[in-house]
């Protein structure tokens, strides 16, 4: 069991033992989490899945307070030290790493990535997390894509993180079938209702789900669930 907290749009965190884990952080220019105190929020590890900056705002600012350990591509690791921000750890798809809190492979996701100035990011990631409490994915921006087929023969996961505000990502329908790619039945939804073209209808979504008796959960933003 993991309690997973949800900070609006794609930013999340995962407690896994002692460690607290947070995922492309993009809270203070999000007007949806503007109950979000970002001073508060605790991280041991930050991970990136990619240049854009609605996910990586508070990267900064939350890696200087806390001191978190950044993993994320090559590019954005030479970005974060040219910035001050020297405890970071790059990777790059299809490699993994055994961290204190268990093993993280790095998968591909079908998006681009790409600095605020339009400078290039690498390559856009997601990754898959084994641990003694646990096991999940977390897709970061993607479309569908038939890679995901390769995420249960890296592990038998409990959860998964995947995008369902279409237009920038995979919409609800194509969420679906990633979840049955990866064999997974209870997913959380992200990269949602942030903007207008990313809005989408709750019931609706999550009735979709269920007809392929899968659970959709959509915490609150500022909400924290065991899963």
């Amino acid at each position: 069991m993991m309690k997973l907290t949800n900070y609006g749009h794609s930013c999340f965190a995962v407690q896994i033992k002692d460690k607290h884990i947070l995922f492309d952080p993009f809270i203070t220019p999000n007007a949806l989490a503007a109950s979000i105190n970002v001073e508060k929020i605790q991280a041991d590890y930050i991970f990136l899945s990619h240049a854009h900056e609605d996910h990586i705002a508070d990267c900064i600012r939350i890696a200087n307070r806390t001191g978190a350990k950044v993993v994320c591509s090559f590019e954005i690791h030479t970005w974060l030290n040219n910035q001050g921000i020297t405890n970071t750890h790059p990777m790059n798809t299809g490699g993994k790493w055994k961290f204190e809190f268990g093993v993280v492979k790095c998968v591909v996701a079908q998006h681009s990535s790409g600095f605020p100035d339009g400078s290039y990011g690498g390559n856009p990631m997601g990754f898959v997390f084994t641990s003694e409490e646990g096991n999940f994915y977390y897709s970061g921006d993607t479309a569908l894509t038939l890679d995901m087929q390769l995420v249960p023969r890296y592990a038998k996961i409990q959860f998964a993180v995947l995008p369902v505000g279409d237009n920038f990502t995979m919409g609800v329908e194509d969420a679906i079938e990633a979840a049955i790619l990866i064999e997974c039945k209870k997913i959380i939804g992200v990269h949602y209702d942030t903007f207008g073209f990313i809005q989408i209808n709750h019931d609706e979504a999550k009735k979709a789900f269920a007809q392929k008796n899968l659970e959709l959960l959509l915490p609150a933003i500022g909400e924290t669930i065991d899963i």
